[in-house]
């Protein structure tokens, strides 16, 4: 069976598209060959998912699409080793490249630049996906539907992808930080450190869950928690001293400078 989908890198975001494509069965194994330089990685790959491995990226780049995984500080010095690439649609994941990047790498070819997040490795991801000048719309229908192998999948201008990486490409972290900072703070009240875990995780996952159900804003949920001289309002007082919301929102503005910077190298 010849190779439909090439992808460059194998690192946790490539497996985690490739291990949801093969659930899914958008693809079959023996569809997908990888190209990754250690011998390892190759190995494990090949053992975990059964799917074509190599360390030479030409042979990924013949595939029809291209999905660059690889580490954005990279990507000049992987296109250039490129020797005469015929992959129809190319797919980056990678921060701050631009689709102007990718069609002067991958010329005439049509592009999709996305940006998903470290809960695809769950199929619970979120991916922002833009489209080059090439793209037919069928194409950007088939990056749509690989993406929704692994989430939720919302079209955005590129003028907007730097955001997208300040806030849910980087979000994961935050989370996580605030899920630990919760836990330590049942610790301090007095509870073990697994139950404090679990209250911590359990109550945001969720809210979320919550928040998505009953389209409540955010404000809204807050409101109905907060009674009048209640134990919710002094905690959200002492959150508000902190700076806790600036706190998230400069979190948020610093994550998309950073990703202008990698795209400017």
């Amino acid at each position: 069976m010849s190779i439909k989908l090439g992808v460059i890198g194998g690192g946790v975001m490539g497996c985690a598209i490739v291990s949801r494509l093969l659930e899914r069965g958008t693809y079959q194994s023996s569809e997908i060959l990888i190209a990754e330089p250690t011998p390892s990685q190759r190995e494990l790959l090949q053992q975990q998912y059964g799917v074509q491995v190599t360390e030479d990226n030409n042979l990924a780049a013949m595939a029809p699409v291209l999905i660059l995984a690889i580490k954005p500080q990279i990507f000049e010095l992987v296109v250039s080793k490129l020797a005469a690439p015929t992959t129809e649609l190319v797919i980056s994941i990678l921060a701050g490249v631009s689709l102007a990047q990718l069609e002067r790498g991958f010329p005439e070819r049509a592009v999709v630049r996305a940006m998903p997040n470290t809960p695809a490795t769950v199929g619970m991801g979120i991916t922002a996906i833009a489209a080059g000048t090439h793209t037919r719309t069928e194409q950007l229908d088939l990056a749509t539907k690989i993406f929704q192998a692994v989430g939720e999948v919302v079209p955005v201008p590129e003028s907007l992808m730097d955001a997208v990486t300040g806030l849910s490409g980087s979000g994961p972290a935050y989370v996580a930080l605030a899920i630990e900072a919760l836990a330590d703070g049942g610790v301090a009240a007095g509870l073990p450190r697994q139950i404090a875990h679990k209250l911590a995780l359990q109550t945001v996952l969720g809210t979320a869950w919550l928040l998505n159900e009953s389209s409540l804003h955010p404000a809204q949920l807050k409101d109905r928690v907060t009674s009048p001289g209640g134990t919710t309002i002094a905690g959200v007082a002492k959150l508000e001293q902190a700076g806790f919301r600036s706190a998230l929102i400069e979190a948020v503005k610093a994550a998309a400078v950073r990703s202008r910077e990698l795209g400017n190298g």
